[in-house]
């Protein structure tokens, strides 16, 4: 069973599906239609009964590397309201990767940038290619990230995103690892599919609502109330979009000149 949309793939084998960004020319960058697709996706999922993982992968060179380019421009034009509707939309596509109710096992084939470390953190384990590069860049251009901040934090070592939300460093796969955000890495691509099937194989002999029970109860001790904490991270971008620094800084990105900061 298969589907495809513009965006997004949707394929179901063997009581695991594969859902596939594909968007490869653009580096798999999010845009409007995307975030809707990937929200839609998972909500449908998580009702299917037979399902018993999900592997959320991405074809050519890169995982993902962010909002695209259009989408940005198209935000510099929006109000603060906007904003907050534009963003909320995002929120609410981790929000409901976050929650299904199926074990998500990312497939980290290479870079994965901003908005792209947002998708890696709702994965429950992920196993990434040495070579991938991960970065938080969002202060380079005058903005924070903001809506992934909840679920790349709820994943990274104690401490650690203060250094990469302030520095936008780019770091190694290796590093990804060390400071809690991927699971595993592995040298060649076909080694991604074997650790992919081993997990697969372990997840299937637990009890599929005992395994859902795990999801749910790990979010529960964590004890944030996520929703709140959500609608102040997409009122914190909408400052920052608006803002004559946000502005300036995604001008300069867009027009491939560095930002008035810098000079």
């Amino acid at each position: 069973m298969g589907t495809m949309t513009k965006f997004v793939e949707q394929e179901i084998k063997e009581n695991v599906a594969h859902v596939t960004l594909n968007r490869s020319e653009i580096h798999n960058a999010f845009n409007d239609q995307m975030v809707e697709e990937l929200t839609n996706i998972f909500s449908k999922l998580d009702e299917v009964a037979d399902i018993r993982a999900v592997i959320l992968k991405a074809k050519g060179k890169s995982f993902c590397a962010g909002g695209d380019l259009n989408w940005m421009k198209s935000t510099l034009n929006y109000s603060y309201n906007e904003n907050i509707e534009d963003a909320m939309k995002l929120a609410n596509m981790f929000k409901v990767i976050n929650k299904c109710s199926k074990p998500v096992i990312g497939r980290i084939q290479g870079t994965a940038i901003g908005g792209g470390v947002g998708l890696v953190s709702v994965c429950d384990m992920t196993v990434a290619l040495e070579g991938a590069l991960f970065a938080l860049s969002e202060v380079k251009i005058g903005l924070v990230p903001a809506v992934i901040s909840p679920f790349v934090m709820s994943k990274l070592i104690p401490g650690e995103a203060r250094r990469y939300f302030l520095t936008s460093e780019r770091f190694s796969a290796q590093e990804a690892k060390r400071i809690g955000l991927i699971s595993e890495v592995v040298s060649k691509e076909e080694m991604l599919d074997k650790k992919i099937d081993e997990w697969i194989n372990a997840i299937k002999s637990g009890g599929p609502e005992a395994v859902s029970m795990c999801k749910k109860m790990v979010r529960d001790v964590a004890n944030v109330n996520l929703d709140n904490t959500l609608k102040l991270m997409a009122e914190n971008i909408a400052d920052r979009r608006v803002s004559k620094e946000g502005q300036e800084g995604m001008k300069a990105f867009l027009e491939k000149r560095k930002p008035n900061w810098c000079l």
